[in-house]
């Protein structure tokens, strides 16, 4: 008999051989390469590194930036709906550039029959003939009087400036060249007819409630704004659709705001006179807030309400200054209940506060200052330290995000009750839209151009803040198998990440939850939290107040973490293949240390065997492992029916939903103790159907009922695209196996991803994991989904 060293020896040999194998049949199978294509480096994919920008991917040694800084007043006149405006801009060159004209932003021409975008889409006759589809016949041809109305606009001196307007474009003319390092100050008088947002869409405007006369305005995209001048690509004067967002200049502003001497003003900034325009009861509250535990009302239920019904002709004027932002927004109404309480961010004061009507009361005067508290501070664990002195939520039935200001939905039914549907949607919306403080907002990305550099980092951040706040939050966006739907999608439907924002078609999978979801997959499973946690926040420390591309993010990530991601960005972010691995087959032996030799080969008696899956999600599994106290726990005020309701602590139908759960008892096996006799050896060989490579997850589930997981890096791949076979050394006899047990690749056919017998899931658990990623990889929102029975509190 040969001895047990021996014995070893020959089995390694006979290993290698499998694999020498194997790597013959790949070249075969690939006779034009001796590589991975999906491998290659992106090389001149990405832009050619230079003084402004490094390949590093940090700024370089001669990066620079515009600066241009507003004074502003303005009226609001709301018995005509119409606001009249004057500013003063001061535009810094600080390139190395002569200018000799400016190019500003008209985005309120989006209203206008006559000097909008003009980006037509294809259309078919509507089903119905309503109000609205006949308004936008009839406006196509005429003027309907919307869209900005230059008054006047001169130069520091009062002297006319010829300008030229070109849809949601206006291009001043310089009077004299203006050199690197040369400030030009200008004057423009303006007006615009205020539109109804229900009505004509877009993020600024009214919503009119007619059953009190009242209207809560949404100041936004209301002023004319200096467009971007920038290294990578002179000036962005793409026109605005109302898709693509903003490109904007950092600045300081001064803004001085005439409205109803009833209404209440939240806005970007720091109110300089909140003495003049406050009452001495709100003074006091307000006082009361700065110290606060909880959120103090300065504006109550009741005040809101005898608002509404006693008009004001009067009128105050509130004054707000900002500075170091990109832009400013502010919202107008006397329907408004506002309250406040600091958060503190490394020792930092940040006020947070909330605006609204008592519509939302129920939701907001509970909820939403609270999530403003907790998205500044999860964001700066993640990011930078939130720089600003405010941060505040208004709601408005909307979603859209300004510096230090944005405005949400959540209202209850007119009884006070609210669905869990609502309130999760009002969570996820507010911690999204106040989490846009940092991207764009700070680190200032070009919106127009790349919608996944602010939508999809965002909401990748707003996933971790999500599972921070709860971690039986209903998150839609972030977790790998939530985006399968989409990636099934047949190629027609679908554009590389890496797309200009007007040509997407599927916008909210493709901008907000496919960047989302590739972040968390290389968080989680491709180079571990650690590294990446570090790399995404150098990002956010080298670009903060800067103006970053793509590339300056790829080439952080790689630099800070040490890991080569082309092969990710190549495939995830400029490709549109899906990820669909498969096991085609396990070839099962155990080494006999008894068996009689033939020459000097180690005999294997091969078996055959089938297995057992089982799903937690992976990034709910580590925050557990690390203890994390999350914030609804931590706070009991938080916690409603639906979180009872969720940990067991209201009635539930045990009887009818019960799904059980397989024995895991660890087995002990004496022949570990053994270099080879009593192992167990698998050959598996596995497929790459849907074109994406991934880390390959295996799940072995042994005959004892335990468990283990291996992780085989990417790079598996590399030298062959289509196929590749992994021998696996085992302790223990494996009763079966599964690909990606937890769900982290977005795999889209998970039905190829075991051997053996599954057990198959209760009808219950496929129709909950159905409408999981329905919701998940649709982009409608859980206020539009909720169909479920209120609850009374």
């Amino acid at each position: 008999m040969m001895n047990q060293k021996k014995q070893f020896l020959f089995l390694v040999m006979a290993v290698a051989a499998v694999f020498t194998g194997a790597q013959a049949q790949n070249i075969q199978n690939n006779p034009g390469s001796n590589h991975g294509n999906k491998f290659e480096q992106l090389g001149t994919i990405l832009p050619t590194p230079n003084e402004y920008r490094t390949a590093s991917g940090a700024p370089g040694p001669k990066y620079w930036q515009q600066r241009c800084d507003y004074d502003i007043k303005c009226e609001l006149d709301e018995a005509n709906l119409k606001l009249t405006g004057s500013e003063t801009i001061s535009y810094f060159n600080n390139s190395p550039n002569t200018l000799t004209y400016l190019w500003l932003q008209m985005d309120e021409n989006q209203h206008s029959t006559v000097n909008n975008a003009n980006y037509q889409s294809s259309n078919s006759m509507p089903k119905t003939m309503n109000a609205s589809n006949v308004d936008k016949l009839e406006e196509s041809g005429s003027d309907n009087g919307y869209g900005f109305k230059i008054e006047k606009l001169t130069d520091a001196l009062g002297k006319a400036l010829k300008y030229t307007i070109n849809k949601t474009m206006m291009r001043v003319e310089l009077p004299t060249p203006l050199k690197p390092g040369q400030k030009f100050a200008f004057n423009i008088n303006w007006n615009y007819k205020i539109s109804d947002r229900f009505k004509y869409g877009g993020r600024g405007g009214y919503e009119y409630f007619p059953e009190e006369g009242n209207y809560l305005f949404t100041m936004a995209q209301w002023y004319p704004r200096l467009c971007v001048y920038s290294d990578f690509q002179g000036w962005q004067n793409h026109q605005f659709t109302g898709r693509g967002e903003f490109a904007l200049t950092f600045g300081n502003f001064k803004v001085q705001m005439t409205v109803p001497a009833d209404h209440m003003v939240g806005s970007t900034g720091e109110c300089l006179n909140y003495a003049q325009v406050l009452t001495p009861a709100q003074q006091s509250r307000w006082a009361k807030a700065q110290t606060a535990k909880e959120p103090v009302q300065i504006v109550t239920l009741d005040e809101a309400k005898k608002a509404e019904g006693n008009k004001s002709k009067t009128k105050k004027t509130w004054i707000f200054k900002a500075d170091n932002v990109r832009d400013f927004a502010w919202t107008s109404s006397r329907k408004f209940i506002w309250d406040a309480m600091p958060a503190y961010v490394e020792s930092k004061k940040v006020m947070c506060m909330s605006f609204y009507g008592k519509e939302a009361y129920g939701l907001y005067s509970k909820y939403s200052t609270k999530a403003v508290a907790h998205t500044i501070k999860s964001y700066s664990k993640f990011t930078i330290p939130y720089p600003y002195p405010v941060a505040q939520s208004i709601e408005a039935s909307n979603g859209m995000e300004y510096p230090m200001i944005c405005f949400n939905y959540g209202r209850t039914e007119k009884d006070g009750t609210y669905s869990e549907a609502t309130k999760y949607g009002m969570l996820g919306v507010i911690i999204h839209e106040v989490g846009h403080n940092f991207f764009p907002m700070i680190i200032n990305s070009d919106e127009r151009q790349w919608s996944w550099m602010d939508e999809g980092l965002n909401t990748f951040v707003e996933y971790l803040s999500e599972e921070l706040y709860d971690n039986k939050f209903p998150v839609r966006r972030g977790p790998a198998f939530a985006i399968t739907e989409y990636m099934k999608l047949p190629k027609d439907q679908l554009e590389p990440i890496m797309s200009n924002s007007e040509n997407i078609i599927q916008f909210g999978p493709n901008a907000y939850a496919k960047p989302a979801t590739g972040l968390n997959m290389l968080r989680e499973t491709i180079i571990g939290r650690e590294l990446f946690d570090y790399a995404f926040k150098e990002y956010a420390r080298r670009w903060a107040f800067k103006h970053p591309e793509p590339a300056d993010f790829f080439r952080t990530m790689e630099d800070a973490s040490g890991e080569d991601l082309d092969w990710f960005w190549r495939g995830w972010f400029f490709g549109t293949d899906a990820c669909d691995m498969a096991i085609d087959s396990v070839k099962y032996f155990k080494a006999d240390a008894n068996a009689p030799l033939q020459g000097d080969t180690v005999v294997f008696k091969k078996v055959d065997k089938p297995m057992v899956p089982a799903f937690d999600d992976i990034s709910k599994q580590r925050n557990r492992e690390e203890k994390i106290k999350f914030l609804a726990d931590a706070d009991t005020a938080l916690q409603d029916f639906y979180y009872r309701y969720a940990r067991g602590l209201e009635p539930v139908d045990t009887t009818t939903y019960s799904v059980p759960v397989p024995a895991t008892t660890e087995r002990v096996d004496e022949a570990t103790k053994e270099k080879v006799n009593g192992k167990y050896f698998y050959e598996v060989s596995f497929s790459n159907k849907g074109g994406l490579v991934m880390p390959i997850i295996v799940e072995w589930t042994f005959k004892d009922g335990s468990k283990q997981i291996d992780r085989v890096p990417v790079q598996i791949w590399r030298h062959n695209e289509k196929s590749v076979s992994k021998v696996f050394m085992k302790d223990k006899e494996v009763a079966s196996l599964k690909l990606d047990p937890l769900r982290e690749t977005a795999d889209i056919d998970e039905t190829n991803n075991t051997w053996g017998t599954m057990p198959a899931p209760s009808k219950f658990a496929i129709f909950k994991q159905k409408q999981q990623a329905r919701g998940q990889s649709s982009g409608i929102t859980p206020m539009q989904k909720a169909q479920e029975k209120k609850k009374g509190f």
